[in-house]
């Protein structure tokens, strides 16, 4: 299967998570599985959550910022990935000033 994000629409998540800001992204869901091409605005973050029944990778594209991992920080850049295993937590902010893009796969099977 191919999902060509270059045919989809940015939708923006006010807060998402909890964060700051916004996320905008163009979503694929199955009704399973997640992965979407999103960006982080300079300032915006995607707030602290658990992944209590699945895990999250996470891909930067463009821009850095910090990942907090267990609640524990990490600058993050362009070329980076990120792992979120199941049953922990994490959240992502943009420090930059410019926009932070990534693709991110959240697997429930």
């Amino acid at each position: 299967m191919i999902i060509d994000f270059n045919n989809m629409v940015f939708e923006d998540y006010p807060n998402f998570k909890g964060g700051e800001k916004q996320l905008t992204a163009k979503m694929f869901f199955d009704g399973t599985n997640r992965i979407m091409s999103a960006y982080l605005v300079p300032g915006a973050s995607i707030g602290l959550h658990t992944h209590d029944v699945n895990s999250e990778i996470l891909f930067v594209l463009k821009g850095e910022g910090i990942l907090l991992d267990d609640e524990i920080s990490h600058p993050i850049k362009a070329g980076q990935c990120a792992y979120c295993p199941k049953g922990h937590n994490h959240s992502l902010i943009n420090t930059s000033t410019e926009n932070l893009e990534f693709v991110a796969c959240v697997p429930n099977q």
